[in-house]
């Protein structure tokens, strides 16, 4: 039965002239839609991107179809994850180089001088006689002295 449908179909679309589909009218928005005037150039290129699609679909469709999702794919690996694994990267090439001494803040704001070094731990001296134990990776990075601001006294 589905068969027989398509069959007809497709000598109905032979029988078709090609000048019934070129004089469609050319697509809009509608003038009240929030689209219309919140993207204007967005929509004219969409609109333009309709307009030239052939009517039957076929394989130049299909490409048409594919290649705006695998541009908005290279977009995002160019502006997201390319700089976030980089970022990643410079992180960890930091905690492979902590050495004894070095001056680091915590993620939690703590800063220290290291005054031990394990495989995945770091111990901190906050302050004379003060050790904290923190994982290596708790450790947001180098600390300079003069980022420090003393603090306020109150009278």
């Amino acid at each position: 039965m589905a068969l027989h449908r398509a069959v007809k179909l497709r000598e109905r679309e032979r029988k078709m002239p090609l000048v019934a589909q070129v004089d469609a009218p050319p697509l809009q928005l509608d003038r009240g839609s929030c689209l219309c005037y919140a993207f204007p150039p967005v929509t004219q290129i969409l609109l333009g991107i309709a307009q030239a699609a052939p009517a039957g679909g076929g394989a130049g469709g299909l490409a048409q179809t594919f290649l705006p999702m695998v541009l908005i794919i290279g977009v995002m690996y160019l502006i997201v994850l390319r700089p976030q694994m980089k970022k990643q990267k410079e992180v960890q090439r930091m905690l492979s180089e902590l050495k004894k001494g070095d001056d680091v803040v915590t993620t939690g704001g703590i800063v220290g001088r290291i005054s031990g070094i394990k495989d995945d731990e770091v111990t901190l001296q906050v302050q004379e006689g003060v050790r904290l134990r923190v994982l290596r990776s708790a450790v947001a990075g180098r600390h300079k002295a003069g980022e420090a601001k003393p603090d306020a006294k109150t009278t």
